[in-house]
């Protein structure tokens, strides 16, 4: 996707603006999980396309493990905590 396409995409789930977008796109390109090309457009310059790479696609795998299990202990602490009321 190119970064107006990754705005739009994540702004139906997480109120974001491009100000918050375009550092990270830069940052994650700096870390090696995503790389970049360009494509020429029909409608004025070209567009600065954003795919991950094999090393961000690990990155993601280990954050979503890390996410999860994170959100079982939150779910378990807020289920026993409603029992002890």
């Amino acid at each position: 996707m190119y970064g107006y396409e990754l705005i739009e995409a994540v702004s139906r789930v997480v109120d974001v603006n491009d100000g918050t977008i375009y550092p990270l796109l830069k940052r994650l390109t700096n870390e090696k999980y995503a790389e970049t090309y360009l494509v020429e457009s029909n409608e004025g310059p070209s567009r600065k396309y954003y795919k991950i790479t094999i090393l961000g696609k690990e990155r993601m795998d280990e954050l979503i493990k890390t996410w999860n299990d994170f959100s079982k202990s939150v779910n378990k602490f807020i289920k026993e905590c409603g029992k002890n009321e």
